[in-house]
């Protein structure tokens, strides 16, 4: 009886999996982690970074210190699910200049 409780609760949990998985990204949602990213992200420290999500088109806009970080920024964003493009509007702007 329990293992068929088991495998019952597998399928059910499968379906639900394959289910979620089609689900298309809001990009309010795609914007949070986005965000949430980039601010966690040791290169980027990407808190000051703006960010905007158009149909799983993410812009980013704002100022880093080097060339790695605005990279690194894109890099990171483009990996979040539900992203289908990056534009980086983001500028260098070296420290003390």
């Amino acid at each position: 009886m329990h293992k068929l409780l088991a495998c019952l609760f597998a399928v059910c949990l499968l379906a639900a999996l394959v289910l979620a998985a089609d689900k298309p990204v809001s990009d309010d949602v795609i914007v949070d982690q986005v965000r949430l990213k980039l601010a966690s992200d040791a290169i980027v420290k990407g808190g000051g970074l703006a960010v905007d999500s158009k149909g799983g088109v993410v812009t980013l806009t704002g100022a880093v210190a080097t060339p790695r970080q605005k990279d690194r920024a894109a890099k990171v964003a483009s990996k979040v699910k539900g992203v289908k493009q990056v534009v980086n509007n983001i500028t260098v702007t070296p420290v003390g200049k």
